[in-house]
């Protein structure tokens, strides 16, 4: 565990820590420099000139710190141009800082924030949490070297007491990251349906209200489309229901999301080839980041009233399991041939969806799936699909995701697209073939929302970074998603 404290500039610095400052392109080492004696200084440039660091956006240079109460290293973060500084680049510097310090040796990163302001310094401890993060607890040899140093780091700000305050936001939302990413990061035989859902319901300890359904229950609730999937499996499906009631009005029509939460995914019947099966543990990524908004909303005390829908199963083939050419029933009333048993996340998401409109009516649903291999086709590694029947929906999602940095590109939902998900026997196939496959997906589940606005993020590309090229993601689950939505919820829907 990192300790973060926020300290003045005339503090102390540690003798035997590291210096991290961050520079715009183009400007000199102002920060080190106004600590450093005129020997230091002078060391300093020349070190300087003899690299090729300019300051751009992710550039770092890592030096043994000359004498002059720099501590043993010092190191330079590009930030790019001054007049393009915000929250987020001070984020993505103070990680990159981070990132490149872990397992130097050294147990304390003092950073200094000349001129920043709190929120700055907030978002840069925000930067270094995440930044910071690593999913260990099963490694029991690992080397001392390669383990993280730091321990504790030092964010030099104007306003200690200003930053600290600015931060309990940041630091909430940062928890319901972290939390995703455990979700995401568990293996299925630790995290199956019952546990998630065991661990959803732990969250009633911060105000949230989470119901978990089983199958008996689901049953009689006729969510035979979702309990299809689950199916060829020895673990129980699932459905949790949470609840965030942070309105002034408890009872006003609320906002909701839902996950597909396929805690593994072999294929079922329709079996997937064995290289790279095991990263089928974190097709639960989209109720994994429903499950770390909604922990993100709570710790903020978020003035809404928001819905977590999880439909929570595993797909795996055996003597029970649904085959290819099955008709099952939905929640909804319409009825699905299934032509592949691995197209199983949009089934889950069909009956989650229409339960979540009939119980709830809310204001508009999210889903959120690691849905298609298609996906990332269309979009490479760095954008998550947006699909939606709303344009209104549409434009405050592509807002939040420019305040969040996490990238949504929005694709069309055609209705000529519609007859590849026809089926001869039933009202609608679960695929519709290899052209636009992303799209008639999204189609499909356009089907069970109704007049509901709806939205859905296909985040098969974004949920695990592997590797990354973003500071605060280190390789493995991103969480990606809890920011994005806590900043739709923030900017466009709190009392």
């Amino acid at each position: 565990m990192i300790s973060i404290e926020f300290v003045s500039p005339a503090d102390p610095r540690p003798q035997d820590g590291a210096l991290a400052v961050l520079v715009h392109e183009g400007e000199a080492l102002t920060g080190a420099a106004s600590a450093a004696d005129q020997a230091s200084q002078g060391a300093l440039g020349r070190a300087v000139g003899a690299s090729r660091f300019k300051g751009a956006k992710g550039q770092t240079l890592d030096l043994i710190a000359p004498a002059g109460g720099l501590g043993v290293r010092l190191t330079a973060v590009g930030t790019g141009k001054a007049g393009e500084f915000d929250a987020a680049a001070c984020e993505s510097a103070a990680a990159s800082a981070f990132q490149l310090l872990r397992a130097s040796g050294v147990a304390t990163l003092t950073l200094a924030l000349e001129g920043a302001s709190a929120e700055h310094a907030a978002h840069a401890a925000g930067g270094i949490k995440l930044a910071a993060y690593r999913f260990d607890r099963y490694r029991t040899t690992e080397k001392a070297e390669v383990k993280t140093s730091i321990t504790t780091v030092r964010i030099e700000t104007a306003d200690p007491a200003a930053a600290k305050a600015a931060f309990a936001n940041v630091d909430a939302v940062t928890n319901g990251v972290i939390f995703t990413r455990d979700l995401v990061s568990e293996p299925a035989n630790i995290l199956y349906p019952a546990e998630f859902a065991r661990r959803v319901k732990a969250l009633e300890s911060m105000g949230l209200e989470v119901e978990v359904f089983g199958e008996d229950q689901l049953r009689e609730m006729g969510l035979h489309c979702l309990l299809s999937v689950g199916d060829g499996s020895a673990r129980e499906t699932q459905m949790a229901v949470i609840q965030w009631k942070g309105a002034a009005d408890p009872n006003a029509q609320p906002i909701a999301f839902v996950g597909k939460g396929v805690c593994f995914d072999t294929g079922g019947i329709s079996i997937k080839p064995a290289d790279g099966m095991e990263d089928m543990k974190w097709d639960m990524g989209g109720a994994g980041a429903v499950a770390g908004l909604m922990h993100a909303l709570a710790g903020r005390k978020a003035r809404v009233n928001a819905v977590g829908i999880l439909g929570l199963v595993e797909n795996m083939p055996d003597g029970a399991a649904t085959r290819p050419g099955d008709v099952v029933n939905t929640l909804s009333g319409q009825t699905v041939e299934v032509i592949n048993t691995d197209a199983e996340g949009r089934l889950v998401l069909a009956d989650c969806l229409t339960y979540c409109r009939q119980r709830f009516a809310p204001k508009f649903m999210v889903d959120l799936a690691t849905l298609t291999g298609a996906i990332i086709i269309s979009l490479g590694m760095d954008y998550a699909g947006l699909f939606s029947n709303d344009d209104a929906l549409s434009e405050t999602l592509l807002d939040a995701s420019k305040a969040s940095g996490e990238n949504l590109w929005r694709l069309p939902l055609p209705a000529a697209y519609e007859k590849q998900i026809d089926s001869a026997i039933a009202d609608m196939k679960n695929v519709g073939g290899r052209p636009a496959g992303s799209i008639t997906a999204a189609l499909f589940l356009q089907r069970f929302v109704d007049k509901t606005p709806w939205a859905h993020l296909d985040i098969a590309a974004v949920a695990w970074r592997k590797p990354s090229s973003n500071p605060t993601i280190p390789e493995g689950a991103s969480g990606f998603g809890v920011r994005l939505l806590n900043t739709l919820v923030a900017q466009s829907y709190e009392d």
